[in-house]
């Protein structure tokens, strides 16, 4: 895994979702570096193209070249468009290198319950760690899962130098039963009142039959 990726920043003075659309079309991503308390928030822009190559390579500090200098950041966190599957935005958070930082990191599921359905109650968990040490994925091991079993956060493997910025006793995922619900058909009524209208209404031509049948009609 890279430690850290070094990303070219171009200074965006307009704000809006016009501006923001535009720069969506020249493959550049709106972002922000947020205040830190010490340091103001500062608006621009990254490649599209840059920064998700990064991310395939499992990036997770940047060097943001802002002006003439480098600022070193985490993604805090990025605004997906549901429909284009694109990002609309990019919040990042300042950090040190040699100070411990939080950050989310997502759960990985392994296998299936020995009964029931998995259920995932969480798939992200904060941890607390120096900023080059965040894994890419935490593995969920669930194939000893019985119905109505429980994994709580206590129970991840971390890896060394990782620790929990959560309560240990969160659940993580449990295994619930399979409910199948079958609903009543309207076949088998339709076929008794066909039924029964079939015995109380008379055949066509019966009555008639009938009649020819009786004495004085041809007389």
């Amino acid at each position: 895994m890279k430690k850290t990726h070094t990303l070219k920043t171009e200074p965006r003075a307009k704000k809006g979702t016009r501006h923001a659309r535009a720069l969506r079309g020249r493959g550049q991503i709106p972002a922000c570096l947020l205040s830190d308390g010490t340091s103001p928030t500062v608006d621009f822009c990254i490649s599209e193209h840059e920064f998700l190559t990064a991310r395939r390579h499992h990036v997770h500090v940047y060097e943001l070249q802002i002006g003439g200098t480098a600022e070193t950041a985490l993604v805090r966190e990025l605004q997906w468009d549901t429909f284009a599957e694109g990002i609309l935005h990019i919040d990042f958070k300042r950090v040190r290198t040699d100070v411990e930082t939080e950050a989310e990191v997502e759960l990985e599921f392994a296998g299936h319950p020995k009964g029931g359905m998995l259920n995932h109650l969480v798939t992200h968990v904060t941890v607390r760690c120096m900023p080059t040490m965040i894994p890419d994925s935490i593995e969920v091991p669930v194939g000893h899962l019985e119905v109505g079993g429980v994994i709580l956060a206590r129970e991840l493997v971390l890896p060394s130098g990782v620790a929990l910025a959560i309560a240990a006793e969160t659940p993580i995922a449990n295994a619930v039963a399979i409910k199948i619900e079958v609903e009543p058909t309207e076949a088998a009524p339709a076929a008794e009142a066909g039924a029964a209208a079939g015995r109380l209404v008379p055949q066509a031509g019966a009555g008639r039959a009938g009649r020819v049948a009786g004495p004085g009609l041809f007389d």
